[in-house]
């Protein structure tokens, strides 16, 4: 009994070692994790999710669905050894081999997790109070879309070679491999965030009609900017710099009103309104992309712009 009596203010005494006091912390370092976490909250609620909306989503083994990967799925997904056709290409297009493609069950499974953690991240955002998220619910929402980015970009990864033989076939003079090249890519990444897995379809099929539309795009812009901007009088190539620069002579002045009057009607209506505008070429003092854009409703970048 002696000696249990004079442990006991030993046990106490090591107790209140233990829980020392906090440390105060200072109105500076409260105001600063204050703008942190405010900055935070902004920059998660300004962020737009996209996703595609499923069914599955509602069920209640959804999650199981999303989670667990098919039977059949092969991980990892890169290649110990390049084909021996891919050997002789650059480094770029050799290293695209080395990611093998996905199986009809792996692309369904990758499509359905990546939306779902995007759904799931949404909904849990959509519960929060602006001004009142915490740091551990932030965190929460952003693991969620950070891991949807993991999964995005292991579609890509395994989609890239199609972007190479679509490319192939629209390459001319005035659209090198590489530039197609990396457009398609762009198309592809778009086409990853809007392919619809609950159809059935494959991923490659949806993925070809969207860049070749692309690159359709791309062709029918280069042509109008060269009908536009391409000099169509030889008299006018044939006079130098410095007397275009200079004077023009009357003859001149008329066949330049004529190419210009040309070019307005190749223009879209919005655009022929501010280069008219912009110019002062309908009578009015030139107006600034500021002046314009308060006319029409927009900002004046926006103006610039077009």
């Amino acid at each position: 009994m002696i000696a249990s009596i004079k442990q006991f203010p030993a046990r106490v005494d090591r107790k209140s070692r233990q829980a020392k006091p906090k440390r105060p912390v200072s109105a500076k370092t409260l105001a600063r994790r204050k703008a942190l976490l405010e900055q935070r909250r902004e920059q998660l609620f300004g962020r737009e999710i996209e996703y595609i909306p499923c069914r599955q989503f509602l069920k209640a083994n959804a999650e199981e669905l999303a989670t667990v990967a098919p039977a059949a799925a092969s991980i990892p997904l890169a290649q110990n050894e390049t084909p021996a056709s891919a050997k002789a290409l650059t480094p770029y297009l050799a290293s695209l081999y080395q990611t093998r493609l996905l199986t009809k069950d792996e692309e369904q499974f990758y499509f359905r997790r990546m939306n779902w953690l995007k759904f799931r991240a949404a909904t849990a955002r959509g519960r929060l109070d602006r001004r009142r998220a915490t740091i551990k619910q932030i965190d929460q929402v952003e693991a969620w879309l950070t891991e949807a980015e993991t999964v995005k970009s292991i579609i890509i990864t395994s989609n890239l070679r199609l972007v190479v033989s679509i490319a192939k076939n629209f390459v001319d003079p005035n659209n090198s491999f590489d530039e197609l090249v990396s457009e398609g890519n762009v198309a592809l990444m778009r086409a990853v965030e809007k392919f619809n897995f609950a159809l059935g379809n494959r991923f490659s099929t949806y993925a070809t009609y969207a860049i070749q539309r692309h690159y359709f795009r791309l062709s029918h812009r280069g042509r109008q900017h060269r009908r536009r901007f391409a000099p169509a009088d030889e008299s006018l190539r044939a006079v130098p710099e410095t007397e275009q620069a200079v004077t023009c002579n009357p003859q001149q002045v008329d066949l330049l009103g004529d190419l210009f009057k040309k070019f307005l009607s190749e223009l879209e209506p919005r655009e022929r309104q501010i280069v008219v505008a912009r110019f002062g070429f309908d009578g009015r003092p030139p107006r600034t992309f500021r002046e314009l854009g308060a006319e029409m409703g927009v900002c004046k970048e926006r103006i610039r712009q077009i």
